[in-house]
């Protein structure tokens, strides 16, 4: 709409309409078929041939449309430009109460004509730019999106947590249900309890609880995060006990992460410094350094 020479490839990958999510208006088709079709749609109406292409990415989500010709000739421009201005109206969200605009709706499909006869206009700010923008209302993302999964979080609040949650573990059980019999001898380790995420999470200030809240994921995201200490396996969280760690278990990501000699004893062993205990490894097998002076 910027110009008549303007050209445009987009790739889809998040359903999205152009005030909030994009609702499903058939079945029979998957969603991300469908969603191609509505962006194809998009690009019709507004008198572009579409192609569509598929990119070699390692992507599920690779299918592109490219719009290099248009479908009309110049001096059609004015009446395609009101062509697009209906699409739109009729993609805004209703004004009434019936219609939630983070969600949004087909304002033809839903509302056929009754949001004028019951006085849902556009509000008078918006009404005062209608005439000089494409789209009153719309609000675009930040250039610069927060980052949102307790990765910038406070150091010192992350440990805080971290401690608090491991110690509420640790002192949910007896120590002897931590024994193993290991090399022919009797091995104290404690290994904590394993509670729910609820339970853990009813265990911390509600000034804690609202700053994870504003995080992705919330507690379940930093408890991950804190792998070293923590696994959290449908929906329980219990305290790792390396002992059990196997270089084939896990994602191939987790495997390569844990025996990468890049990271090896970079960071110091939470359990040599705060666990009751110590480490359940010995030094030289554990990947993380038991003391300043094991530090690479």
């Amino acid at each position: 709409r910027s110009s008549y020479s303007c050209c445009y490839f987009v790739l889809p990958c998040c359903f999205f309409d152009f005030h909030g999510k994009y609702s499903r208006r058939q079945s029979r088709k998957t969603q991300y078929r469908e969603y191609l079709d509505f962006v194809a749609q998009v690009g019709s109406v507004c008198g572009f041939h579409v192609e569509e292409d598929c990119l070699r990415i390692p992507s599920t989500k690779r299918v592109c449309l490219i719009g290099k010709t248009r479908s009309y000739p110049p001096a059609e421009r004015a009446l395609i430009d009101e062509q697009i201005t209906q699409f739109i109206n009729n993609h805004r969200p209703c004004a009434g109460a019936t219609c939630d605009r983070r969600v949004g709706c087909n304002h033809q499909d839903h509302c056929e004509g009754g949001c004028r006869e019951t006085g849902s206009e556009l509000p008078q700010d918006e009404a005062d730019t209608a005439g000089t923008t494409w789209m009153p209302g719309f609000q675009p993302r930040d250039k610069a999106e927060r980052v949102r999964n307790c990765a910038s979080l406070p150091r010192e609040f992350v440990d805080d947590v971290v401690l608090r949650v491991a110690n509420l573990l640790l002192n949910a059980t007896p120590q002897k249900s931590g024994s193993d019999v290991q090399d022919g001898s009797t091995s104290t380790w404690n290994r904590g309890e394993s509670l729910s995420l609820r339970e853990v999470a009813e265990h911390l200030s509600k000034e804690t609880l609202k700053r994870l809240k504003s995080e992705c994921g919330g507690l379940q995201t930093l408890l991950k995060n804190n792998h070293q200490v923590f696994e959290v396996l449908n929906g329980r969280v219990h305290i790792r006990d390396w002992r059990k760690e196997k270089p084939s278990s896990g994602t191939k990501a987790e495997v390569k992460r844990r025996l990468s000699a890049g990271a090896f004893k970079t960071r110091l062993c939470w359990f040599f410094i705060h666990h009751p205990d110590g480490c359940s490894l010995p030094s030289e097998s554990c990947p993380y350094a038991h003391g300043t002076e094991d530090l690479r």
